[in-house]
């Protein structure tokens, strides 16, 4: 076997007296209970969530503060400076605090770092700039939370600092006036995953909170936020579930009709018509990458740039740059990980750094990305930085592996690192990079197990399949937005038959049509065109599927959703454990 499936035990009380009462079908059902929804009143508040759900801003340790510093700013108008980060988080957090502290009457400026010419974090020389223009505030927005030296620079230049972050924090804080992050040890906000924005969001929640407004006005600019606070909440991989489903679901319901320029001609080069809603799935792989692209191969403030200007031609012209320098992204990834593949790897080595001092430092954390789900072992991608030869990359993880926690056993060996369970980056000395890659690879050797390094085929429940057909189909998309934290329900067949020979379609992907007791199913096999052998008609097999909507068939007439396999395996290998 080449993955690990995971299966609840089977179990239809629960679910049946779900469906009962909320008069849906068993997959739904199933799926609801796997996740912890197995009461009429948690699952409906969970398919529904309302946008009252959002939890009080003022709970977050130091609001208050922070509060009360933004708005004596903007009332004797001081200099404000936001200080962001050049990905999708950290861009989207820069215009949703500018434009709340302008609503609020004030304003401010903002810097984001280049990338490729400064790295992540924050630096002193931005602050001592800032304090030679007269700033007086400084807000971060994902970043900050590991800036303890800079922003004690700040203090020293007479510059009080708020910083925002959901980054996870050393062991002390920075010494800011004020420091907003959930995830810092003696916060009680009850929401852990928010992202960069929104924390930055909640920041605003409470500066627009503060001026009076009526709670109509003050719902609708929300909503207008909760447009590019969800696009950054998919596009930076925080599990979809509590607070930021609800900051998700109603935001991508918000795009269906956008006035910003920026936003709708974005959406309109990622080809989604006025009136279209993309699924967070489009989001994540149609309009997240975009976006990032401009911080990956150049500047990230052209993102800035195309959601404030209200120059709907200037709009136009950034997203098409967007667009095209999101396909030199494409390009230079696809080349940087046919490298990577060429490149031997030892079957026993538990975690990989691939290091070239000629590879672009745009995209490293996609081609680690990538590497994960090809090898599933925890990756680093480094290259150079010729400006001052320091090692950079970026690293991704497997779901039993805490990267953050594994840089945090070896500190000495980084100039900064920073980052979160499964994502994270680094800066080194060349000479130091043999070391790192030696003891990264033996700490996952010393806190893996070998079942660790199967994927895992998670299992929400198993069905018949005379229980999938539109209805179901359609119950089931209500468990959207789906991504991390909340992935499309996965299902299980158990012994039905291949029906047919698998059809070919294109190179690499079949059609598969299965049996099971009368009842056939048609699967989209995606990448399965290499296993059509195990699949001659007759075969018993078990199987792994998900649903998605197809949008497309249903244009065309047809039914608007399809089965897709996601895995399987011969019947008899687990006829014992299922018996």
């Amino acid at each position: 076997m080449t993955h690990r499936w995971v299966v609840p035990p089977p179990q239809d009380e629960a679910p049946s007296a779900l469906a009962s009462a909320l008069h849906i079908g068993m997959p739904a059902a199933r799926a609801l209970v796997h996740r912890g929804f197995d009461t009429p009143e948690a699952a409906r508040a969970f398919l529904n969530p309302p946008l009252d759900a959002l939890n009080d801003p003022l709970a977050m340790r130091d609001m208050a503060a922070a509060l009360e510093r933004l708005r004596e700013a903007i009332a004797r108008g001081q200099k404000i400076l936001i200080y962001g980060d050049y990905d999708v988080d950290g861009t989207t957090s820069v215009v949703i605090l500018k434009k709340a502290i302008e609503l609020a009457g004030g304003s401010a400026d903002y810097y984001v770092p280049h990338r490729l010419k400064e790295g992540y974090g924050m630096r002193p020389e931005v602050v001592e700039a800032a304090a030679a223009e007269g700033v007086k505030l400084l807000v971060s927005v994902d970043t900050g939370i590991r800036a303890a030296e800079v922003v004690a620079r700040a203090n020293e230049l007479g510059i009080d600092v708020i910083v925002t972050d959901h980054h996870l924090p050393e062991s002390g804080l920075p010494p800011a006036l004020a420091v907003l992050n959930p995830n810092r040890p003696d916060c009680p906000y009850p929401e852990k995953n928010l992202c960069g924005a929104g924390v930055a969001f909640k920041l605003s929640q409470a500066l627009l909170g503060s001026l009076g407004w009526t709670a109509e006005k003050l719902r609708r600019v929300e909503e207008s936020f909760l447009k590019m606070v969800a696009i950054a909440t998919v596009a930076d991989v925080v599990p979809l579930t509590g607070e930021n489903r609800v900051i998700v679901k109603h935001g991508l319901s918000g795009l269906h009709s956008v006035k910003n320029p920026g936003l709708r001609a974005l959406l309109d080069v990622a080809g989604f018509a006025n009136g279209t809603v993309p699924t967070s799935r489009q989001v994540a792989f149609q309009i997240a990458p975009r976006l990032n692209a401009a911080g990956r191969m150049d500047t990230a403030r052209a993102v800035i740039e195309l959601f404030l200007t209200s120059d709907v031609e200037r709009a136009r012209a950034l997203a098409q740059q967007l667009h095209e320098q999101n396909a030199d992204r494409q390009k230079v990834e696809a080349e940087m990980r046919e490298k990577c593949e060429l490149i031997e790897v030892d079957p026993a080595a538990a975690a990989l750094v691939y290091y070239a001092e000629d590879w672009h430092r745009g995209v490293l954390g996609i081609v680690a990305s990538r590497l994960v789900e090809r090898l599933h072992r925890p990756v680093f991608v480094l290259s150079r930085n010729p400006e001052d030869g320091m090692v950079q990359g970026s690293g991704r993880s497997i779901r039993a592996f805490h990267l953050l926690a594994a840089l945090e056993s070896m500190p000495e060996l980084f100039v900064r690192f920073g980052g979160h369970e499964h994502a994270a980056g680094v800066t080194l000395e060349a000479s130091r990079l043999e070391e790192f890659r030696e003891r990264f690879n033996a700490c996952a050797a010393a806190r893996l197990a070998p079942e660790d390094f199967l994927p895992e085929v998670l299992i929400d429940g198993a069905v018949e399949l005379r229980e999938i057909d539109e209805r179901s189909a359609e119950e089931v998309f209500a468990l959207a937005p789906f991504g991390h934290g909340n992935p499309p329900p996965m299902f299980a067949a158990w012994d039905v038959e291949v029906a047919g020979p698998p059809v070919a379609w294109g190179e690499k992907h079949l059609k598969v049509m299965v049996r099971q007791n009368r009842r056939t199913l048609a699967l989209k096999a995606w990448n399965f065109a290499p296993r059509a052998a195990e699949l001659t008609p007759g075969a018993r097999i078990d199987i792994a599927f998900t649903l998605e909507e197809d949008p497309y068939s249903a244009a065309r007439g047809y039914p608007g959703w399809a089965a897709i396999l996601r895995e399987f395996r011969a019947a008899d290998e687990a006829r014992e454990a299922h018996a």
